[in-house]
This record gives C-alpha cells, structure tokens and sequence, in this order.
C-alpha cells in the first residue's frame, strides 16, 4: 500500500500513560493541539485528519470521585468489578431513539501519596469513551492515607473538567467515601453550588451506615446537588451465581476480539489493553465481572475508533487511502484499498452478528440471575446499586428512556 499517505494532527494527552483520540472536523488546518488532562508529563499521538460527520447522539458526563485512602480497598475493588455493570445501564437507554454517548472522567482522593498543597486529589483521566482506558486506570490506583477533602476535589472536578453546556447533556458527578463531608478548606457547599451553577447533579455515596452518612453531611451534600443520597457496605462480598449462558457469553468474546484491527501508533497499545482488561475482570471475584464486561463490549458505547479501523472507518474518523505503511498488520498491508474494504466490511458484519448474540444471552443470563435473587428488601447494596438507583431516576428527568 505504497500509495497510502497520512496528513496528522497531534494531540497532547493525559498524564500517567492515559490517552485517548479526539477526532475534529478541522481537515483544512493542521498542526498540535493540547487538550489538557490534569498536571504532568503530556503523551503525544498521531490520529489521521479527516472530516468527521455529525454525532448526534445525546450526551451523558458522569464524573467519579473515589476515596482512594487507606480503609478503601472494598470501594476501589467494588469500582473495578462493578464498572461494566453500570456502563450496560446505557446498552437500552435512549433519546429520540439514539443510545447515548457516555464519557467518563476519574478523580482520587484522600491519598497521602499525593502532593499535600493540591488537596491529596488528582485527575486519573479526563471524559473519555475508551472504556478500557478506564478500566486500566481503576486497576492502576492504589490506597494510603490519608485525608479525604470532599469539597476540594467537587471543586477541581467541577473548574477543570471540559462539561457540555447544553442543558439536554446529563452531567453528574458521583463521590464516594467513608469520612465526614466537612473536612478540608473547601466549604463543600460552595463546591456543590458550583457544580449546581453549570447543571451538575452532585450524588454522594457514604461507604458506612446511613445515620453516620447523614451526621458527617453526606446526605446534606446530595440535597444540595439535587442528586441522591446512597450508602453502601464497601466491604461486602457478593454471592457468585453462576449462569448456563456464562460460558458462551465468554467463548464469543474471543471471536469477538479477532474482528478488531489494529492502526496507527496506538493499534498495538489498544489490543495489547483490550485483552489486559479481559484479564483484569477475570481476575475480579465479584459476581459476573467477566460477562458484564463482554456484554459491554456489545453496546454500542464500547467504541474503540482511535485503535481499530473497523470502528475508525465506521465513524468516519480515517481515511483508508491515506494510511501510512507500516500502520497495518502484516497480512493486510498488502492489500489495495478496495480489497481493505471489503475486508473491513466482512469483520463489521462479522462483530455485529457475535455482538447481536452476546446481547440476547445477556437478556437470559439477566432473567435467570432475577429469579436466583428474589428480591426481599434486605439485599445488601453496594456501588453498583447504588449508581444505578440514581441513573435511572435522574437520566428520565433529562428525557432519556432507561432499562425498567
């Protein structure tokens, strides 16, 4: 493919490793641009410069702030098993008929491992779709300390995060941890004003019993923010109920993995990360970890344009034509542009049809796992309850219809 060219834009991402591609419709100009993601070493990458068409689909923003001092091993773990659980909260949610686009950003907070003068905060990762990039920085956090400052770290998410504007865009931030709301220089009621100022729904998560959540103004800090009051046992161990389409939905994964195709400088980074977050579920004890993540990986959120062309190509993010050699594995990179696109076309179809039957067995698996689990109302709830109970409540005040 000697006659493929490649006009780019560099990006300077995230500190700490984490980056992902922001596609623009500029195809005229050329040159750097830095999206700042939080203080630190920038990582550069080269995305091919394309026009790019329309995305219409609704906007989701959800911030999660995590207590990563040291009694929060429970909380972190239960973040990194129940992640893909909550992002299929989104695989039947819709407005004006379209699945939403849901970007995710990360903060910690309360480790004494970070500088003191910064609050012991830092931004992980700023709104992104890369799902497994996500993943990765959850598994990557480690607890210490420490002093957990609530209203600071609100506040740095609410300054330095790029929120949507429009009013229609679902913005929350989630905040999660397990000592009083009140600690640090930051009055979190000017914090949680601020969020409220740009339409930010401000839920608290109190990893302990109600009432002290309620003493230490955790409950106080959600009815500010508009948001909901949730506590949860971070420390609970969950029954693993073990399911006949388990073992299917696990083996299509596999198929599933073998229609991705990966370009550019990030082709071999993002497959090497797709396949480590496959394992780093596995490694999760929580019940279903695996499988929600596969049943993820069906959604239409899970979307991995900036590595794999099948999806690049899909969202009109490159240009086969103008592919630089050497982008491409081997096997393909003697192909000429046309027998490239009935390749694509092939494992587009291919992806679809294995990604159609992970999703039906998912619907069985869910059904047969609600008849294991009657509900009693003596069920202990832990993160992924508890986020659910305020997607579902606060995505249908912003229009959106969500899984009944």
């Amino acid at each position: 493919m000697s006659n493929r060219s490649m006009f780019s834009r560099r990006l300077s991402l995230g500190s700490l490793g984490f980056s992902f591609v922001v596609a623009l419709a500029c195809p005229q100009s050329r040159g750097q641009v830095q999206t700042p993601e939080g203080p630190g070493v920038k990582h550069v990458v080269d995305v091919p410069l394309v026009d790019t068409v329309p995305d219409l689909r609704p906007d989701v923003q959800i911030a999660l702030l995590l207590d990563t001092s040291n009694s929060m091993d429970g909380l972190i773990n239960q973040a990194r098993s129940q992640l893909w659980k909550i992002v299929n909260e989104f695989n039947a949610t819709r407005r004006d008929g379209r699945p939403p686009r849901v970007r995710i950003a990360l903060y910690e907070y309360g480790n004494t491992n970070l500088p003191a003068g910064e609050g012991y905060l830092r931004q992980v990762v700023g709104f992104t779709d890369d799902l497994d990039k996500l993943s990765e920085s959850l598994f990557a956090l480690k607890t210490n300390g420490g002093s957990e400052f609530c209203g600071q770290v609100i506040d740095s998410s609410v300054r330095e995060l790029a929120w949507e504007r429009d009013p229609r865009t679902y913005k929350a931030i989630f905040i999660a941890g397990n000592e009083p709301f009140t600690q640090g220089q930051t009055d979190y009621r000017s914090a949680v004003a601020g969020a409220v100022g740009k339409g930010i729904v401000v839920n608290t998560i109190h990893c302990g019993s109600t009432m002290t959540g309620v003493q230490g103004m955790w409950a106080d800090g959600a009815k500010l923010g508009g948001g909901e009051y949730l506590w949860i046992e971070q420390d609970a161990r969950i029954t693993v109920i073990k399911c006949p389409q388990d073992e299917i939905i696990l083996k299509l994964n596999i198929e599933l993995n073998s229609t991705y195709v990966p370009y550019g400088e990030r082709g071999r980074e993002g497959s090497k990360n797709q396949v480590a977050q496959d394992v780093n579920a596995a490694s999760m004890e929580e019940a279903g970890a695996s499988v929600s993540r596969v049943a993820a990986k069906a959604a239409p959120s899970y979307i991995n344009a900036g590595w794999d062309l099948v999806d690049a190509r899909d969202q009109q993010v490159v240009k086969l034509d103008e592919l630089k050699p050497g982008s491409l594995p081997p096997e393909l990179e003697k192909l000429t542009v046309t027998e490239l696109e009935v390749k694509l076309d092939q494992l587009k179809t291919q992806r679809a049809d294995i990604q159609k039957k992970i999703a039906q067995l998912n619907v069985e698996r869910e059904e047969f796992l609600a008849k294991q689990t009657p509900k009693d109302g003596n069920e202990i709830e832990t993160l992924d309850d508890a986020t659910l109970k305020a997607l579902r409540i606060q995505l249908q005040m912003r229009g959106f219809e969500t899984k009944k």
